[in-house]
């Protein structure tokens, strides 16, 4: 009897571990990109306003992110080309204000984060997005007061894929060059 009274009570307290919810810092969470130009550089750009949470639970090598990017705050440093990269031709911002990133998975090398596994909707279309980690950490912020998690993670699409074609008959590449840069503070 004492045997079946203190294993109900260990299921109990130790039942299944639960993931900590976090907000995303837009102050530190940022979407950028790279697409060669012509062979000749490499445009780039980032978006200025993320929105979005992350659920993580270490102990289970669990997580799960959203990331919802507005993408009329595309800037790349030239009002003009940010217009551009707004218009129809590309981004189509005033159709499609929202980028999404909702993750399918979290990867794990040991207690790291090595890739997030999930869809990348664009252009209101949803396709496959596998973004591998270059860093990725936990600490305590002295100024939020609370645990924060978070780092860098690249990854590459084809921008034809979501019907991104601008010039791409002309010789632009279809290839682009995304780096997610994300923390986010524990509620």
């Amino acid at each position: 009897m004492r045997t079946a009274i203190t294993l109900a009570a260990l299921l109990v307290t130790t039942g299944p571990a639960i993931a900590a919810e976090y907000a995303i810092d837009p102050d530190h969470t940022f979407v950028t990109f790279a697409i060669g130009h012509f062979g000749t550089s490499t445009n780039r750009a980032q978006f200025e306003k993320t929105s979005g949470s992350v659920q993580f639970d270490r102990a289970a090598r669990t997580g799960q992110v959203d990331v919802r990017v507005d993408t009329h705050s595309v800037h790349s440093g030239s009002p003009g080309f940010n217009k551009h990269l707004q218009s129809a031709d590309l981004f189509n911002a005033d159709k499609y204000p929202e980028m999404r990133f909702v993750s399918d998975r979290f990867e794990f090398d040991g207690d790291r984060v090595a890739k997030v596994h999930g869809q990348l909707t664009l252009l209101g279309k949803t396709a496959p997005l596998v973004l591998s980690s270059t860093q990725f950490n936990c600490y305590q912020s002295p100024i939020l007061k609370a645990e924060v998690c978070g780092g860098d993670f690249e990854g590459s699409i084809d921008r034809t894929q979501w019907g991104m074609d601008y010039l791409v008959a002309m010789g632009m590449p279809k290839t682009v060059q995304l780096t997610v840069q994300i923390e986010a503070a524990r509620k």
